[in-house]
């Protein structure tokens, strides 16, 4: 039996499905405890007598052997009598534990942080903000303090607090301070004394567009620093204020492209066509960098498109559209008036262009509004990326394939139960970014096997694939890649934890990165449907916090936040109205909230509709195509709904 002990916190033990393996009592806790802090060193039992007890009674020697006994059977149910314990080994006079370090979240944290010591600032944020949610509070925290604990809590405490800090500067590199300056201020005022805390927050404003307040904030540190140690200077502290005051460029570290999309915006071009296209052109470069520079990607690309159309040229105009090929992985837009307006004017160019059109650019408009026309059931739009592969296919042509098969991924959450489709998308893009050096469409291609395998709820054949889009990612500078696996190892952990709080702050951390990522297609919403999986999962009511932000899934929520407030006709009155979800990647979200709605309220229409919504689903996850929730398998959510419906 695979064990997974975690001491950041109260003491647990779990099978590796969650499962709690029942230890016993504090006592043989802390003989577990001892043992994990030894790191796999043997601890003498000596030295476990005098840390257990200040004063060992003379039959402690036997009742530490009988806890260890009594913890090896509990560890290893199946181990037969008098046969080598393969989890607590006898060495000399004293005991080791010989569990992997991966199965120890404090030596899994301990490992994590000294990896991410030299990582790039994307990868590196995302590890440490995974390994920063596996605390659920002091650790050992169900321990009485005793020499050998409190050592041991100072440690790992020491460490926790390098890891925030590490965390905060990674996340300074990218450029999005703006979002840790609350977590910042805490941090700083629970630990005045530590320089970094003062300068990372300083830093955090300065991002914010807040130097007054950084430079007020440096000259308090510094003065409290003096008043208390006597320093008269802080290097780390006057560097950034010297760095603040003269703007330096590293302070605000800006996406390589950003300076140029603007430039371009401003000058004149040797031509309006060489201008509008590398406006285009740019903005493609730089959206693959995600946050601020994904945002301003966009509008420029919009802007080129706009004034593209008004010189009355449908070639220029489809070639400035023919510029911007950015892999999208998310079938809900980031925004819905903007790609509108850019489907609109890719028809008219069309039309314009007629059949004489190449047919490179002619797939290439037919796969951008397959793209940007998402989320519905509307023919011409599926049809439009069928078009676009069939032309790629004909013409050889890699770069056009890539396009075309992203529009074909895109439009296949027009109906549900197409995970096989998506699963064959995602190899052939791979297969054909690998053979021709596509980077970006290669990435793309193992996301969407991440998300193929957890609809399928088999997450272990999706890791080859974070590893390797992690991979591609900091060669390829894509830190929004980083931001989406983790969200991924969020849904692997609601799946496995029996903490639905554990689960909670690794979701909060990913909603932390999003929130700077540029992507509000993915962001709006995502936390509280992620916290109200979680809950509906542990059988809890709906979250009700009023700073929760439902954005577009609020109709959804609604039933199940009044029947959480005890408001049944609201409830009853919110459940009559729901829309039916849109057809992208929450559809199965939204209807397994709908099915517990109609449970809850024991309406069987509409158990009904969620029944026929989700058959085509079964075996599958219920949320596992985003990758990022999961709302259990669809098999178990049709069972309760006919169960409810008097189905056999």
């Amino acid at each position: 039996m695979e064990i997974l002990v975690k001491v950041l916190g109260p003491v647990d033990v779990t099978d590796a499905e969650g499962r709690p393996v029942p230890v016993g009592s504090r006592r043989r806790r802390e003989v577990l405890a001892r043992l994990v802090a030894a790191d796999g060193r043997a601890v003498p039992l000596a030295v476990l007598l005098g840390d257990l007890w200040a004063d060992p009674p003379p039959t402690a020697a036997g009742t530490i052997r009988t806890f260890v006994a009594e913890l090896r059977r509990a560890l290893e149910p199946e181990r037969l009598p008098r046969t080598r314990s393969q989890v607590i080994e006898t060495v000399g006079t004293g005991y080791a534990l010989r569990i992997p370090r991966a199965h120890i979240d404090a030596h899994r944290f301990e490992d994590t942080l000294r990896a991410m010591r030299d990582e790039p600032g994307g990868r590196a944020a995302g590890a440490l903000s995974e390994a920063l949610s596996w605390w659920r509070g002091e650790p050992y925290a169900d321990l009485d303090a005793s020499p050998w604990l409190t050592a041991e809590r100072a440690r790992l405490a020491e460490l926790h607090r390098q890891a925030v800090e590490l965390r905060a500067r990674a996340m300074l590199d990218l450029g999005r301070g703006a979002p840790l300056v609350p977590a910042l201020e805490a941090f700083a005022t629970v630990h005045p004394w530590r320089e970094d805390a003062w300068v990372l927050l300083s830093h955090a404003l300065y991002q914010a567009g807040r130097q007054v307040d950084a430079l007020a904030l440096i000259r308090d540190a510094r003065a409290r620093l003096l008043d208390r140690f006597g320093l008269e200077s802080a290097d780390g502290l006057d560097h950034l204020e010297r760095d603040i005051l003269r703007h330096a460029p590293h302070l605000t570290p800006a996406p390589r492209d950003e300076d140029r999309l603007r430039l371009l915006t401003r000058t004149e071009a040797t031509g309006t066509y060489t201008r509008l296209r590398s406006m285009s052109t740019v903005a493609r470069a730089a959206a693959v960098t995600g946050g601020t520079n994904l945002v301003l990607a966009q509008e420029q690309r919009a802007a080129a498109v706009a004034e593209a159309e008004r010189t009355g040229d449908p070639d220029l105009t489809a070639r400035v559209i023919a510029a911007y090929d950015v892999p999208t992985i998310w079938s809900r837009t980031d925004d819905p008036v903007r790609s509108a307006a850019l489907v609109a004017t890719t028809r008219r160019t069309l039309h314009r262009l007629g059949p004489g059109a190449s047919p490179a650019l002619r797939a290439r408009l037919l796969a951008t509004i397959a793209l940007e026309h998402r989320g519905t059931r509307d023919r011409w739009a599926a049809e439009a990326a069928s078009e676009a592969e069939r032309l790629a296919r004909d013409l050889h042509d890699p770069n056009v394939l890539v396009l075309a098969l992203n529009a074909g991924f895109i439009q296949s959450f027009q109906h549900p139960g197409r995970t096989g489709e998506r699963d064959a998308i995602a190899r052939e893009l791979i297969d054909v970014s690998t053979r021709h050096d596509l980077p970006m469409f290669e990435i793309l291609g193992h996301l969407i096997k991440i998300q193929v395998q957890a609809a399928r709820g088999d997450t272990e054949k999706a890791q080859p694939h974070v590893v390797a889009a992690e991979r591609l990612a900091t060669v390829h500078e894509s830190p929004l890649v980083h931001v989406l696996t983790a969200a991924f190892r969020a849904m692997r952990l609601a799946e496995r934890s029996n903490d639905p709080a554990e689960a909670a702050r690794a979701y909060r951390g990913v909603a932390t990165d999003l929130a700077g990522a540029g992507m509000p297609g993915v962001e709006a919403g995502l936390l509280p449907l992620a916290l109200l999986s979680l809950r509906l999962r542990h059988g809890r009511p709906a979250p009700t916090d009023p700073a929760l932000d439902w954005g577009p899934y609020r109709p959804w929520a609604r039933p199940l936040l009044d029947l959480a407030h005890g408001d049944l006709a609201a409830a009853r009155h919110a459940a009559s109205t729901l829309p039916p979800p849109a057809a992208d990647h929450l559809y199965d979200s939204l209807w397994a909230i709908t099915a517990r709605t109609a449970v809850q309220l024991r309406n069987k229409s509409l158990a009904a509709q969620a029944h026929d919504a989700l058959s085509p689903l079964r075996g599958e996850i219920a949320g596992g195509t985003t990758a990022m929730l999961t709302f259990g398998p669809v098999d178990d959510i049709l069972a309760t709904l006919a169960q409810h419906l008097d189905r056999r």
